[in-house]
């Protein structure tokens, strides 16, 4: 059953109240509305359109998700028999009611009726008697002298007409002479057939296909507070009000509430976090998830924990080989005959396309959602399959017919992978609405939470077990078997042995960025006198103990010891503790324990991943605890990092939010193309989900296609093209038509890596307001902040350099401040402060300064 009335969105309407509304049922948009307000991108919702309107508007609208679009008189002619009537409503004045043709009436399935006032009740009925029983009737009443009652919507949802409300005689405060509470208007038809006046609730997983998770019963008041928080609220018969997950962490958060044909029992639709809704620690009190869900929970345990040389983690891991099987299985279910062969060939599919978007972070909440969206489509394509799956004409395949065979169309492969061209989609920002260039600027959904609640366990384990936790853990996940947790200095030479020139790299480097982070350091102590005997100092001191994470295991990744190890000693850091993940047999690659030594770590710990951000922020037996922790990694460690940032017990911080690679590049007519693509695929390979945009500024076709030409050619030759490909495919040309809206854009993205192939690059840096770091110049490749000019590489990502600066010698140092006021200074000073503190009836504060000044 919809809700009891239906709300107006008029301009103005705050985020909060929208998300409110949102929650209990679809609104409608006024035709002074323009766009859908983001906060309800994915809600249900209607429009109203005017006379200025056309059928081309009505097709986008509901081509575009919108459930029923209200139509005036003087376009019904014009869409009837163009637009199924069950996406129609028509807008109505009280005046012409009697205008409406039996083909109008027919190819319609609601009214919008705006009547003067408020409706007539008699009216309404008379009214209604015009239109078959299933046409849905809204009233909008134009002109009112205050909101509705309760009582006033539910007599017109009795007569099966429901109530249009306008946003700005809604509230989320209490209601009053001139606008009415959302939850009272919600409540106004809810009728308890119960002695304690209690709702029974089914609640259900939004992002399970609508899985039964359990029931409960709601109150008026749970459910306004559900309604007001867009958590899970209910009334619990023995305890009263209470939140869901409170303490167990297990919390859901609300999608929509939906009332029964009686109006006597709700629904509540959730995204359940954590262990599962029931207090067994299972997903549901009616049993464990099935099919599609269950499936995709499969999947995503073996996603986090598969062995390295498993099949599953190879389908994780080997882009080609997980291609493979998908075409393969697709190929299996079109030359299935028999129903049981269908069924079997079908999972198969459904198996490995579903481990694909597990593994590019798609749920099947994002499939649904993107299936009711097709759904919602009144424009059809043609249907014709793309030429390279049509059968060749001379083909003939065979499949069985019993024992015969019957020739009969079949789909050939497609072209061999390797040879498509690797190419960036291309959008003109001249074209683009406010709404495309802010969706040209989102990244891939991080689901933070979802990953905070799998390390859980691996940090609990690790606070609990110490040392020997650590040691289990290590060798579960990086399959070594550790003797000791932690080497302390001095290394052994014999386990730092490297070639000469990769040494003599190292060594250079080093010099590099410790020169420049060095120049960062703070000399002396800011001193200020702001009035007379008042001096005010800021001076900077070290954070004590610091936590670097280095990625790699069999990996080499000696930079990025060297970026988080230099401005922590130049910081002055009295304990630098370094974790890397060991190789198989427990050593550290002897690139970064040389960068340990010269960095002069005092501990090295043998852990990678969440267990190693674990160690370091509560300390083991062995591993020192650290009260900072700076470095990347992956979504393990990402969500490990974000963890114990929020557990008031550990008592650490840590460097930034992070996020894939990205990198922006900019450039102008004068740019050589294999530089801008060899900058562009620099960061492509990092990963699949790596961010890579590149914004050309008045470039010709012409010019445009040597870009692309050169992005292909470099990328086929590079050892990581499948995963080059991938990330290339998601990526993005944005044309421009000046350096001013270049950087517009640039600095709305905020881009970890900006690149600047201009004219006068130099002269550009002075309108860059958001960026990691910018590489000026056709000459000043992104590799070299990587490695060794003496920047640092560990910078924000996913939009955060608005907010972020990338690590530097600061963020291993406090700021102190102190401040010493002379008797002469006090006396200018303190009546100043006793009146500020007698307005803010901080009596103690005034009285702190007042026994001083009638010492003097």
């Amino acid at each position: 059953m919809p809700s009891p009335f239906l709300p107006l969105v008029e301009s103005g309407a705050s985020d909060e109240l929208l998300r409110a509304l949102g929650r209990i049922g679809p609104v409608i948009l006024d035709s002074s509305v323009s766009g859908l307000p983001q906060t309800l991108t994915s809600k249900p919702y209607k429009a109203v359109l005017s006379n200025e309107s056309t059928v081309d508007d009505v097709i986008r609208l509901l081509d575009g998700g919108c459930e029923h679009v209200a139509i005036p008189l003087t376009l019904a002619k014009d869409v009837i028999g163009v637009v199924p009537p069950e996406r129609i409503w028509l807008l109505l004045d009280v005046g012409n009611v009697t205008a409406i043709s039996e083909k109008v009436r027919n190819g319609v399935s609601g009214i919008l009726l705006k009547t003067p006032g408020d409706p007539d009740l008699d009216f309404i009925s008379s009214f209604r008697s015009f239109f078959a029983p299933e046409t849905q009737i809204y009233v909008h009443p134009a002109t009112t002298t205050g909101p509705p009652s309760p009582a006033h919507i539910r007599e017109l949802q009795r007569s099966s007409v429901t109530l249009v409300i306008p946003s700005s005689k809604l509230t989320l405060g209490a209601s009053s002479t001139t606008q009415l509470n959302v939850s009272d208007a919600f409540l106004s038809s809810l009728v308890s057939d119960r002695p304690d006046g209690l709702f029974p609730t089914v609640v259900s997983a939004f992002n399970h296909s609508g899985k039964a998770l359990g029931l409960v019963y709601s109150s008026t008041e749970s459910i306004a507070k559900s309604i007001l928080t867009g958590d899970g609220w209910y009334q619990s018969r023995k305890h009263g009000l209470w939140r869901k997950g409170e303490t167990s962490g297990a919390t859901q958060k609300l999608v929509r509430i939906n009332i029964d044909c009686d109006s006597d029992a709700l629904e509540f639709q959730v995204i359940q976090e954590g262990s599962g809704f029931c207090h067994t620690g299972t997903a549901s009190c009616f049993g464990d998830l099935s099919g599609h869900a269950r499936l995709e929970r499969t999947l995503r345990a073996r996603l986090a924990d598969a062995p390295e040389d498993s099949y599953t983690k190879r389908l994780f891991t080997d882009p080609t080989l997980l291609r493979s099987k998908i075409k393969e299985e697709a190929d299996e279910v079109c030359s299935a005959q028999t129903k049981e062969e269908i069924a079997a060939e079908a999972a198969d599919l459904l198996y490995f396309t579903l481990t694909l978007c597990v593994g590019a972070g798609v749920g099947l909440q994002d499939i649904e959602a993107s299936l009711d969206k097709k759904a919602m489509k009144v424009t059809r394509r043609p249907g014709n399959a793309k030429p390279q799956y049509l059968p060749h004409p001379t083909q003939a395949p065979i499949v069985k017919a019993g024992d015969a065979a019957t020739p009969v169309a079949q789909p050939t492969p497609a072209p061999s992978t390797p040879d498509d061209t690797i190419k960036m989609r291309t959008v003109d920002l001249t074209t683009t609405s406010p709404s495309e260039r802010q969706a040209l600027l989102r990244r891939p959904v991080l689901r933070s939470d979802e990953m905070i609640q799998k390390v859980k366990p691996i940090i609990d384990q690790v606070r609990s077990g110490g040392d020997a936790a650590l040691k289990t853990l290590t060798a579960k996940f990086d399959k070594a078997v550790l003797e000791e947790n932690v080497l302390r200095p001095p290394f052994d030479p014999s386990a730092m042995s490297l070639d000469a020139k990769v040494k003599d790299a190292i060594d250079r480097a080093y010099s590099n960025i410790r020169t420049f982070h060095a120049a960062q350091a703070e000399k002396e102590p800011l001193v200020v006198e702001t009035m007379p005997g008042v001096v005010c100092t800021r001076f900077a001191r070290p954070i004590a103990r610091v936590g670097l994470y280095v990625p790699g295991g069999t990996a080499v990744l000696p930079s990025t010891a060297l970026m988080l190890g230099i401005p922590a000693q130049v910081a002055g850091c009295k304990e630098i503790v370094m974790a890397v993940p060991p190789c198989a047999d427990g050593t550290v690659v002897p690139e970064v324990l040389y960068a340990a030594h010269l960095v002069g770590a005092s501990a090295v710990l043998k852990a990678g991943g969440a267990q190693a951000i674990a160690a370091m922020a509560y300390g083991t037996e062995t591993v020192p605890k650290v009260d900072k922790i700076f470095g990347p990694g992956n979504q393990w460690v990402t969500a490990a990092k974000m963890a114990v940032q929020n557990d008031t017990d550990a008592l650490v911080s840590i460097d930034m939010p992070a996020g894939p690679s990205e990198v922006l590049v900019i450039a102008d007519h004068t740019a050589e193309p294999s530089f801008v693509a060899a900058d562009l695929l620099s960061q492509a390979e990092h990963g699949v989900d790596s961010q890579v945009v590149l914004v050309a500024i008045n470039l010709t076709d012409s010019q445009l296609e040597a870009i692309e030409k050169e992005v292909d050619v470099q990328a086929k030759a590079l050892p990581r093209v499948d995963i080059v490909r991938q990330s290339i495919s998601k990526s993005l040309t944005v044309r421009t038509t000046s350096l001013e809206d270049a950087l517009a854009f640039s600095n709305e993205y905020a881009p970890e890596h900006l690149i600047l192939h201009l004219e006068d690059a130099p002269a550009a840096v002075k309108l860059v307001e958001n960026a990691g770091s910018v590489f000026v110049g056709a000459y000043s490749p992104e590799s070299c902040g990587d490695y060794a000019s003496g920047t640092n590489h560990t910078l924000p990502t996913n939009g955060y350099a608005r907010q972020f600066s990338g690590v530097n010698t600061l963020s291993f140092q406090k700021h102190i401040t102190s401040q010493q006021v002379s008797q002469e200074g006090l006396k200018e000073l303190g009546p100043i402060v006793v009146t500020i503190a007698e307005r803010e009836s901080l009596e103690a504060h005034a009285n702190a300064v007042r026994v001083r000044l009638n010492k003097l």
